[in-house]
């Protein structure tokens, strides 16, 4: 694999190969290996529900364990020390299917004790939508964001070939495909999730 510099960026975006939109401030947004990409101004938190845990296998749903907020632009959503919350990027991104991307936390967010994914900044080949930002304060204090900020970069690696089936595939569970808010674990979807489901139901 080889990560795209800024002028292989450039070119890309250009013949339309990789999608940012909207792209406003490219002199600003494009790094040297990487874009820079903006919060939107809808996140999601954890309501305090008298739950002993998250449970996949719960036949709840996970959506009633979140609320979202949505947060008027000039005005701030504080994530406290110790919170999680969900948002999206305000760009809207489709890769090609012989690129995979990465979302990596921006320094300076990262020097205030501020993460933008927890585990998930690995975007797949084919994926088109808004990016989600799992967001976590590990810090010492709250920290304000704002919708239109800069919090995280995307890099972009070529692939050995183009992938057989990429996200979106119909033969692929592309459950977040096309996504345009923060949208709630949807690991019930999961293959071996619904399978297990099944069998719960057969054996009843």
């Amino acid at each position: 694999m080889a990560i795209l510099s800024d002028t292989d960026i450039k070119e890309y975006l250009e013949n339309g190969r990789i999608t940012i939109h909207p792209l406003e401030d490219p002199d600003v947004q494009i790094q040297p290996s990487s874009v820079d990409l903006r919060i939107g101004n809808e996140f999601k938190g954890f309501r305090i529900v008298r739950k002993p845990v998250i449970d996949p296998m719960d036949p709840g749903d996970l959506e009633s364990y979140m609320e979202s907020f949505y947060i008027e632009e000039g005005k701030p959503f504080i994530i406290h020390p110790g919170e999680f919350a969900l948002a999206t990027t305000y760009e809207t991104v489709k890769l090609p299917g012989d690129l995979v991307a990465r979302v990596e936390g921006r320094s300076s967010m990262g020097r205030l004790g501020i993460t933008m994914h927890v585990t998930a900044g690995y975007i797949d080949p084919g994926f088109h939508g808004k990016i989600t930002l799992e967001i976590s304060n590990i810090g010492k204090m709250p920290v304000a964001l704002y919708t239109g900020q800069r919090v995280c970069q995307i890099v972009f690696e070529t692939m050995t070939s183009p992938s057989e089936k990429p996200y979106g595939h119909p033969d692929r569970d592309s459950k977040y495909m096309g996504q345009k808010r923060p949208i709630t674990s949807k690991i019930k979807q999961d293959y071996e999730i619904k399978n297990r489901f099944k069998q719960i139901k057969l054996v009843k």
